[in-house]
């Protein structure tokens, strides 16, 4: 898990970065919850998310947004974290650029950033969005959402209202061409404290099906 350092928009970006073991690999970025509510690229559920995807086989990196840790700049309220995001992407395609796939996968505010990423980036075939804050921020960007993802929420979310992100389902269900996942993973809250392995398990399943060569989502 050698830590790297890039370079993004403001300055130097930190992150962890797991080579692809293959030539081909598919390639996943991770990316961490609101850096004001202490969000890092160390938090629990990002780590998680980084050892499953390292265990398939993926090229995976997860780093700091700007201002966290050794990252540069200063927080910006989701523009420059954005940014961020994609010259982080940029820098691990210029290791892999025969990807055979590109997956995006974050936390509450980095579920958000990477639903951006998603419009700009057209190689990024499957996300994985994780308390997406749909109470909090704008997500009528996705117009249409160009990605089959899953989207996994806590019934007892304290800060993301488990309805807010059912109407950001149900809006998304109703575009072509696209699978939404969405599972609700019982009695946890934002953080998943107590249900780390019930939320990783519906990762994993979800994983499974869209990486099986026969699954019907491209």
């Amino acid at each position: 898990m050698p830590e790297v350092i890039f370079p993004g928009p403001e300055g130097r970006l930190e992150g962890r970065f797991a080579p692809a073991p293959r030539p081909r690999a598919p390639v996943a970025m991770i990316l961490h919850p609101h850096p004001s509510a202490g969000g890092t690229m160390n938090n629990r559920i990002v780590q998680e998310l980084y050892k499953t995807f390292q265990r398939r086989g993926f090229a995976t990196l997860r780093f700091n947004f700007r201002g966290v840790g050794k990252s540069q700049g200063v927080f910006d309220n989701g523009i420059g974290e954005l940014s961020d995001a994609a010259s982080a992407l940029d820098w691990v395609q210029s290791f892999h650029p025969e990807a055979s796939s590109t997956w995006v996968a974050g936390a509450g505010f980095g579920a958000w950033i990477g639903m951006q990423l998603l419009m700009r980036r057209p190689e990024i075939r499957g996300f994985i969005s994780i308390a997406p804050p749909a109470n909090l921020f704008d997500f009528t960007f996705l117009a249409p959402c160009p990605s089959s993802g899953i989207i996994i929420q806590g019934e007892n979310d304290e800060v993301v209202t488990p309805g807010s992100v059912q109407k950001l389902v149900d809006k998304l269900r109703t575009q072509k061409h696209i699978t939404i996942h969405h599972d609700t993973i019982p009695k946890a809250n934002h953080f998943f404290e107590h249900e780390m392995p019930e939320l990783m398990g519906s990762v994993d399943k979800y994983l499974d099906m869209r990486l099986d060569p026969r699954s019907p989502i491209k």
